[in-house]
């Protein structure tokens, strides 16, 4: 299927293969992981998130728990553009991709598959499934920061 952000065929297909097949789902639980979990107080969505930070670099984001296909597609995706990448950089994407959900300007050749939630702002109701791990990264990479 041909990259189309208004084909919501194209969109929804990106959801559905992270959510049925997420690559970062599963924690490693080492000793040296930086963890929050992340609880929806309105729906099912409990998801516990991981990352390994190794000279200010991401080397593992993941997730493990329960959530709708809205939440586990976005977390899996963000864990998927942080791996790799620094801290500051890290805190760039989370923040582009919020942008985007929130409707204020963000720039698109830097949003990747997170293109897919692009009509989240349509349906304020699913907001908090398409940013429930994004916060919880978010919170992490913050606390991580701010110890430096």
């Amino acid at each position: 299927m041909e990259f189309n952000k208004n084909n919501p065929m194209f969109l929804r297909q990106i959801i559905m293969n992270h959510y049925s097949e997420p690559q970062h789902k599963g924690l490693t639980k080492k000793p040296v992981v930086y963890s929050i979990n992340q609880a929806s107080e309105s729906c099912v969505d409990n998801i516990y998130l991981e990352l390994i930070i190794e000279k200010n670099k991401i080397i593992s984001a993941r997730f493990d728990g329960v959530g709708c296909a809205i939440s586990i597609a976005s977390t899996d995706i963000v864990a998927q553009e942080l791996e790799g990448k620094t801290i500051v950089r890290s805190l760039a994407i989370i923040d582009n991709y919020l942008a985007m959900i929130f409707e204020q300007s963000y720039d698109e050749k830097k949003i990747n598959d997170l293109i897919a939630f692009i009509n989240i702002p349509k349906q304020p109701n699913r907001i908090k499934c398409a940013t429930i791990g994004v916060d919880g990264f978010q919170t992490l990479l913050l606390e991580f920061k701010s110890k430096l």
